[in-house]
């Protein structure tokens, strides 16, 4: 008896990891192929909460899991991404969407008395599918097919880990101690309890109501046992959000209270109703239930509490808000929050944004610099060294989170991407850097009351517009991934390179005939080269955005390429820029 008992507590163990295993497998796979589509969209999402609630069954639906999507709403609320009060109707929307595992599972269940019906059994085309994934792994080229193939392969190993569970618990009547084991089932509040501190330890509610329906399969409970079972399974999924919060903001700690209050208060509603049907003596509580029933237990629970909470919404939120005070807080800017990181596609989406924030801020700043040229306004030098110090720190927390996430498992297009953004970030801050550098030098036009000649001025004018049209391509080009309009840059930075070399040879002239003074001559000189600096880092990024659907990012090399060449395209943008920037 006691070989019995250890080999099917083997079976349920090994059961519980393969089903984990295969759940995770599964997850990673949907999303790398649903890249960082569904979790940009998230960023968009309004009070609109019939939206909300879409948005969110479907995300969960994608990557199965709810508890992962939480943990996401939580790091986005946390960065400020967003707002507390929008994560209601994703929240529900969770809660539905992560029943359809147990009506996967609960196809388990069907019979083989029908061609038809056991093609529906998972159990019967779970190895196929495993096949199908392993072949996929070890002769496609493509990373889609690759990733198609993981999640074949991590479905088939999680409908194995069902399967185990199951055939573990066939003969679980026959164990000493079981009867008693179901007998404190019979007791509502302590199978709650149970689930609960189940669930919330493997951290997986479909792992529990998997249990449950294996229970079920053996008919070894009752719908009044498997319905406690179930409520107790929603609310232990709440443990891993509840953990990701620690150390968070208060909005984000919100989002956990909303999401342990939504689930609490709905068990406590259905166990009140349980209760009542039990004092009228309705008999289908006492009997044995099936998969089917606890997959239709699971959706209706997350429904009903849906319809039910949602015109209560502001209550709620008032009520999390009580929990979680306002209280004062360091003012800090929150780059990227920790808890998206191990979500490759979300935690690149969110790098990309930030990048494209970079990119923005450097223009402002170089544009604002440049405007103090002519019109000196100290607020505005002071606004150009808050954006420099601002840029400093883009580079500084992007460049070591994409450092990390290089050192995870990525598909080529996610290297590609990171080592483009890692690239631009120095380029961008070194713009900025140059920008500061303008500042200082119409301080000092300022300070010692420098006056250009009409002829320095209108060659400045000239070259000032060629640098305002390559930033503004430069920039654009990078938010928008626009390879044509990116190409336009490397020919207009040789045009301001030849300007640069063109106007101080007019100025080493002036200065010959008496026309201009050494001291000026400084200021103009040092104002040109920074202007050839900036197209310089210009080109650069317009290169990385070229080289976009290239295996490798090599600068130098594609710039050699097109200088060593005589390519007609960019012959002919070459001479529109020279004739429209001529002195």
């Amino acid at each position: 008896m006691a070989t019995q008992i250890l080999g099917m507590f083997a079976m349920l163990v090994g059961g519980l990891a393969f089903f984990l295993f295969g759940m995770n497998v599964m997850s990673k796979g949907l999303e790398t192929m649903a890249g960082g589509g569904f979790e940009r969209t998230m960023r968009n999402v309004t009070s609109n909460d019939f939206l909300g609630f879409f948005l969110g069954a479907g995300i969960t639906i994608a990557i199965q899991s709810s508890s992962a999507m939480t943990v996401m709403l939580v790091g986005l609320v946390n960065s400020g991404i967003m707002e507390f009060s929008n994560t209601f109707g994703m929240i529900m929307g969770s809660n539905v969407g992560t029943t359809l595992t147990a009506w996967l599972l609960s196809l388990a269940g069907l019979g083989d008395s029908n061609f038809f019906v056991a093609l529906l059994n998972p159990s019967n085309f779970a190895p196929i599918l495993a096949f199908i994934g392993i072949a996929m792994q070890m002769l496609s080229k493509g990373e889609k097919k690759k990733q198609l193939g993981n999640i074949f392969i991590g479905f088939a190993i999680l409908i194995c880990g069902m399967d185990l569970m199951s055939d573990s618990m066939q003969s679980v009547r026959t164990i000493p101690g079981f009867n008693d084991f179901l007998a404190t089932l019979k007791s509502p509040i302590i199978a709650l309890l149970i689930s609960t501190v189940f669930t919330g330890v493997i951290q997986s509610s479909a792992a529990t109501i998997g249990i449950v329906q294996a229970l079920a399969l053996s008919g070894g409970i009752t719908w009044q046992m498997a319905i406690p079972l179930v409520l107790g399974a929603n609310i232990g999924t709440c443990v891993t959000a509840l953990i990701s919060s620690i150390g968070t903001n208060k909005a984000a700690k919100r989002v956990v209270v909303m999401h342990f209050s939504v689930n609490v208060f709905g068990s406590i509603l259905c166990m009140v109703i349980m209760y009542v049907l039990k004092a009228f003596g309705i008999s289908i509580l006492a009997a044995e239930i099936n998969m089917v029933g606890v997959a239709i237990i699971h959706t209706l629970f997350n429904t009903i509490n849906t319809i039910i909470l949602t015109p209560i919404k502001k209550l709620l939120i008032r009520l999390c808000e009580w929990v979680v005070p306002d209280r004062e807080e360091k003012t800090h800017t929150v780059f990227l929050d920790e808890r998206i990181f191990n979500n490759v596609p979300l935690a690149l989406s969110e790098c990309r944004r930030l990048t494209v924030e970079m990119a923005q801020h450097t223009r402002n700043a170089l544009l604002t610099a440049i405007g103090t040229v002519d019109n000196y306004d100290k607020d505005k030098i002071d606004a150009v060294r808050e954006a420099e110090a601002l840029t400093d720190k883009y580079e500084d927390k992007l460049g070591t989170y994409l450092v990390r996430i290089s050192s995870k498992d990525l598909t080529p297009d996610e290297s590609h991407s990171v080592a483009r953004m890692l690239h631009s970030l120095s380029d961008f801050e070194r713009i900025t850097d140059h920008a500061l550098n303008v500042c200082d030098l119409a301080q000092e036009i300022k300070d010692k009351n420098i006056i250009f000649s009409d002829e320095a001025k209108k060659e400045i004018s000239v070259v000032t517009e060629a640098l305002k049209e390559i930033l503004d391509i430069t920039v654009d080009s990078f938010i928008n991934d626009d390879v044509d309009m990116a190409s336009k840059v490397e020919p207009l930075e040789q045009v301001i390179d030849k300007l640069r070399d063109r106007l101080k040879a007019r100025h080493v002239d002036r200065l010959q005939r008496g026309e201009c003074t050494v001291q000026l001559g400084f200021v103009f000189s040092d104002l040109l080269t920074n202007y050839e600096r900036v197209s310089d880092h210009c080109s650069n990024i317009a290169v990385y955005t070229i080289q976009l659907h290239t295996e490798t990012l090599d600068t130098h090399k594609y710039l050699r390429n097109v200088k060593t060449r005589a390519v007609e395209e960019y012959v002919n943008e070459y001479n529109m820029y020279e004739e429209k920037y001529s002195i």
